[in-house]
């Protein structure tokens, strides 16, 4: 049964992704309307990662639809995308080690000419440590330091839709805990939020909705209360 109503900013639709001859996304219908935090849950090989890389244009879909912001993008590039507003903190942050945190934030508003004193402050507002941190090389920062870091850089892009994937990996449980307040935070300021997670329990206590991948199959699309009330649910599915 699907929650969703219309109007989404983001949305795929009859989506089949094919690595080869290997059907991986198969028919996959999923919505993320302005300002919504959405979790995607699903073991390993379910096709979480190949859904951040369909909507972002790394991976095209054989058939179906994806739409952002009232456009079919099913076609456009992902530099194409990510100007028009969707942002990506991948796996394990992936940031410029060698590079300071500045520079780092730089290289999220390259589309933006570096970015505005207001992007930085907006940033900066989000994540005073980053502020003291700012000449400080990347590489040096702590897990949960580089995480704001990532995010950080996300923001510098001025996204509407933010994805994640996998934010809590690698980090200490206390550190966990922080990255998902920083979560709340930036979709509080505002922006819609995917956010790919293996800690269900976590990411269904922040999501407003949820959707649940088998094998490539969506499984299950619900309000992110409705999931993590249904013992039976999270005993198949999740784990906990």
């Amino acid at each position: 049964m699907s929650y969703t109503t219309n109007g989404s900013l983001l949305r795929l639709a009859g989506v089949n992704t094919y690595y080869g001859q290997m059907h991986i996304l198969q028919d996959a219908e999923l919505h993320v309307d302005a300002g919504e935090l959405v979790c995607l849950l699903g073991g390993n090989a379910s096709g979480k990662s190949t859904t951040l890389k369909t909507i972002l244009g790394i991976v095209r879909p054989r058939t179906g639809s994806v739409t952002f912001d009232g456009e079919d993008v099913t076609g456009r590039p992902t530099s194409y995308r990510i100007g028009k507003g969707m942002a990506i903190v991948p796996e394990n942050r992936r940031l410029f080690g060698p590079m300071t945190v500045l520079e780092n934030l730089q290289m999220g508003a390259y589309l933006h000419g570096g970015g505005d004193p207001e992007d930085y402050e907006r940033v900066y507002t989000l994540f005073p440590l980053l502020y003291e941190r700012r000449s400080q090389l990347a590489g040096t920062l702590s897990g949960g330091e580089q995480q704001m870091v990532a995010m950080g850089r996300a923001l510098m892009a001025r996204p509407k839709l933010m994805l994640m994937d996998e934010p809590s990996m690698g980090l200490a449980p206390i550190l966990v805990k922080r990255s998902f307040e920083i979560i709340e935070q930036v979709n509080d300021a505002g922006v819609a939020m995917l956010i790919v997670e293996q800690n269900a329990a976590l990411a269904l206590e922040l999501a407003e909705h949820a959707y649940l991948l088998e094998t490539g199959h969506i499984v299950m699309d619900a309000p992110a209360a409705v999931i993590g009330a249904d013992e039976s649910i999270r005993r198949a599915y999740l784990g906990y």
